[in-house]
């Protein structure tokens, strides 16, 4: 059995007692996981104390409460963030303060456990933490050992999909029974809900597509001339429907018309994940402008929205595998959080750069940069 190292920093020794009784023979397993998970659990009542025992320690997991005596949770995550630790952080918060569980869940924190919980609550977060953990772990094997651990990597994605599979019977089930009447307008929600999880399973095998075509070792024969205003067409036809369902208006502006020497199913794969995101996260009737140039030695994608945004801190994690920014507007928004990390990583192939300015409520642009030696100008 593999075991996670567990900090609970908590003032009150109910909760901390209550967090090592619950995780003391509790085991999370996957039918994709080589071996269970146990938990190892230490407990601390100050964020002072905490943080000597993290230093030491290292946990790979933290709950923590905000509400502390001395320095608060809060403070603790932000030293912990400053310090680029990689330890998953999960905030143990009353109802009353869910605005500062919100906070901190957009400063790093994962999860929030509401105060009080019951057992299969925080059993719930644990496994959800423990299975990124391992998705994680996964990843960053990928980089290692290649293709054994990509296969793996694919069972833990198909396992994935296994959960809108059984909603989607469900509801067809219901409908094959005439559960809720005889009227098809009776089966307006379960008949929309079931076009959602089709649409995020959609999204999540073309992810894991991308994901797993991009590698380091680049096949010369796939080379060729690519039109990068052709690309972006494209990609805005496949995306339009979507458009017009939310109102937002596209616009293509081509400054330049720039070829570049590259495989022409990277460039899709940069245009669809960037156009799409500028639909799907911008507001009813927002714009979304894609712009391409070059200057002297550069070619230049801009791709701008007017959308919800983001914040500065979320912005670090953005280009990361598995990472979704979790608030009130993206709460309804399906998605795997694997397409920004497979654009960059596409980018960097290139040798090219990504940047991204967003400010919350106004918009997002994303700025790439490819240089010049591999590109034309026509």
């Amino acid at each position: 059995m593999a075991v996670l190292k567990v900090l609970v920093i908590d003032d009150e020794p109910g909760i901390r007692s209550g967090v090592s009784r619950i995780l003391k023979n509790f085991h999370v397993t996957y039918p994709f996981m080589d071996e269970d998970y146990t938990f190892d659990v230490t407990e601390a009542a100050t964020g002072e104390e905490g943080i000597t025992i993290l230093e030491r320690d290292m946990p790979d997991i933290l709950l923590l409460d905000n509400k502390l005596p001395g320095i608060q949770g809060i403070e603790v995550l932000e030293y912990i963030r400053k310090r680029n630790y990689d330890i998953v952080v999960a905030m143990i918060t009353s109802y009353a303060s869910l605005d500062v569980a919100i906070r901190a869940t957009r400063d790093g924190a994962i999860d929030f456990i509401p105060k009080p919980f019951t057992p299969q609550e925080l059993k719930s977060s644990i496994e959800n933490i423990t299975k990124q953990q391992y998705l994680k772990r996964i990843t960053h094997k990928m980089k290692q050992e290649g293709k054994k651990i990509r296969y793996q990597f694919l069972s833990v994605l198909s396992h994935e999909l296994k959960a809108p599979l059984n909603a989607l019977e469900g509801y067809l089930r219901m409908m094959q029974g005439k559960q809720a009447g005889e009227l098809i307008d009776d089966y307006a929600t379960p008949i929309e809900r079931s076009l959602q999880r089709i649409q995020g399973m959609r999204s999540l095998i073309m992810d894991l597509l991308d994901f797993t075509k991009i590698r380091l070792e680049r096949k010369e024969e796939k080379i060729e001339e690519v039109n990068l205003a052709e690309v972006a067409s494209e990609a805005i036809i496949t995306v339009q429907p979507y458009a017009i369902q939310m109102d937002v208006t596209i616009n293509l502006n081509v400054k330049s018309n720039v070829i570049i020497m590259a495989d022409p199913g990277d460039m899709e794969i940069v245009f669809n994940n960037l156009i799409s995101n500028a639909v799907k996260y911008n507001k009813i009737g927002g714009k979304a402008e894609i712009t391409i140039d070059s200057s002297d030695s550069e070619a230049i994608l801009v791709i701008s929205d007017t959308g919800i945004g983001i914040t500065k801190n979320d912005t670090e994690n953005l280009f990361t595998e598995f990472v979704r920014i979790k608030n009130e507007k993206t709460r309804n928004i399906s998605g795997s959080g694997l397409g920004l990390s497979i654009v960059k990583k596409v980018v960097e192939l290139y040798h090219g750069t990504i940047k991204v300015d967003s400010t919350p409520d106004v918009g997002t642009v994303f700025t790439i940069r490819l240089p010049k030696k591999t590109i034309t100008s026509a």
